[in-house]
């Protein structure tokens, strides 16, 4: 009886030391998870807090450079003059700013509606095996550098349109069909997301009632997804009015204000481009002052069409 009570007591005081064991593990292996929590949250607020430094520290130095330049040149004729001459001391960006909306409005005109349309392809017509083949093929236009991008322009679409349509074949055309070319990435990659997060009942509900393919396409899904392909738009605009070394290349580089859709042009980022590598003075000064311009005016259409994707995703709810 005695080595029995003996040997229950052995076993108690083994499961005992198992179990403070067991906990002491689970506790240092809670707080280890713990530290390693607190340095990942430390880790991600430091990135985020340089990525927000940064973007504070480059406003603050272009506002410091550009605005008094705007101030010494006069806010209305560093604006609305079209005359760009520092030899005489005339710094007008008129020119600019209008062939940067040109060329803008040019790409949406180009890009909207094909990648908007190829999205629509890619998500409700084609099978999955094809979609695996094609969708790679668009993502590798998002991969191209731009000069390259500029570059088939400057061989392709420049001669075709200096041959057929008059010119030099430089011109606003050129720059409005590699600036929709260059977009198409985006607005479709973003646009086929919000088309496959649309749920699934949508489209069958609709078929069940007998509408056909099309038009549940273009009177359920669409709207459904409105938001996030307004959002895909905000970012190719974005990205067209950013583009700088494709539009030195196709646009000629003429500060004047185009008239035609076969005249040259010159965009504020293509001006700041070509003349900063020898400007001086003023010049320098007035060039980032254009920046200023440019940044206010991303700024502009960031915040405007922020807002329709807000109304829009308020309606989508």
């Amino acid at each position: 009886m005695k080595s029995k009570e003996k040997n229950n007591e052995m076993v108690a005081v083994r499961q005992e030391f198992f179990y403070m064991t067991l906990k002491k593990i689970r506790h240092d292996w809670r707080k280890k998870k713990k530290i390693g929590e607190n340095l990942i949250e430390k880790l991600f607020f430091i990135c985020a807090f340089i990525a927000v430094l940064s973007i504070i520290l480059i406003t603050m130095f272009i506002f410091y450079r550009g605005l008094p330049a705007i101030a010494e040149i006069g806010f209305k004729d560093f604006i609305l003059k079209k005359e760009w001459r520092p030899s005489a001391k005339q710094y007008g960006i008129f020119s600019m700013i209008i062939g940067s909306i040109y060329s803008t409005i040019g790409a949406i005109i180009v890009g909207v509606p094909i990648g908007v349309l190829t999205a629509i392809f890619l998500s409700e017509m084609v099978p999955k095996p094809i979609v695996k083949i094609l969708k790679p093929c668009v993502e590798l236009l998002a991969g191209i550098p731009s000069v390259v991008y500029g570059f088939f322009g400057l061989t392709v679409f420049v001669p075709l349109i200096h041959e057929y349509l008059g010119g030099s074949g430089n011109s606003l055309l050129a720059t409005s069909l590699i600036l929709g070319i260059m977009i198409l990435p985006t607005i479709i990659n973003i646009s086929m997301s919000s088309i496959n997060a649309v749920p699934k009942e949508y489209k069958e509900g609709s078929l069940a009632l007998g509408v056909t393919h099309i038009q549940t396409i273009f009177r359920v899904i669409l709207p459904a997804a409105r938001s996030g392909i307004l959002a895909a738009v905000v970012l190719g605009i974005g990205r067209a009015i950013g583009e700088t070394m494709a539009v030195v290349l196709v646009s000629g580089n003429s500060p004047i204000v185009p008239g035609a859709l076969i005249d040259k042009l010159r965009t504020m980022t293509g001006h700041i481009a070509l003349e900063m590598k020898y400007a001086m003075g003023l010049q320098e000064d007035a060039l980032f002052a254009t920046g200023v311009v440019l940044f206010i005016f991303i700024m502009i259409i960031n915040l405007i069409l922020n807002i329709l994707t807000h109304k829009a995703g308020d309606m989508d709810e």
